[in-house]
């Protein structure tokens, strides 16, 4: 499944790359088996589950 040479790198470096992409579904396969979704949500290919990276809203800019 995965074209790097050695072996993919772990979903702890940031490294793997995008295998399927499915935006109308909202996620995309990375090579390392891990699932990212669009809210930035995550299931690893151990099966942890990593919760969305969300800005809080106080941070949000306001458009006038």
């Amino acid at each position: 499944m995965c074209s790097h040479q050695s072996s993919c790198p772990s979903f702890d470096a940031g490294a793997a790359h995008v295998v399927a992409a499915h935006p109308e579904q909202g996620w995309s396969l990375l090579c390392d088996g891990a699932i990212v979704f669009d809210d930035t949500g995550e299931l690893t290919s151990d099966g942890r589950a990593v919760a969305p990276h969300r800005v809080p809203a106080e941070r949000l800019t306001i458009a006038a």
